[in-house]
């Protein structure tokens, strides 16, 4: 009985090139994915100093810059007369 049994390896055949290509791709995929994902776990220092010290902000240069509404209005309704008298 012992005799029967066959303990050699089974016969795998070789990869092709494409089965190489297509395993090292995928390597080279899952490499890129953890680079990709470090690189937003642990960010650089250079713009964590920029984030943290934003310049301080001017109200009154704001609002000071604000233009009325009134001006919009009236360039609007000389537009439509203008297409008004161009018909």
């Amino acid at each position: 009985m012992s005799g029967d049994l066959d303990l050699s390896p089974p016969e795998v055949p070789e990869p092709t090139l494409l089965e190489s290509l297509l395993r090292y791709g995928l390597f080279l995929g899952a490499i890129f994915q953890l680079i990709c994902i470090l690189a937003i776990i642990i960010p650089s220092s250079k713009s964590h100093e920029q984030v943290e010290t934003p310049e301080p902000v001017d109200l009154r240069g704001f609002e000071q810059n604000k233009k009325p509404k009134a001006p919009v209005q009236q360039i609007r309704q000389k537009l439509k007369k203008e297409s008004k008298k161009k018909r």
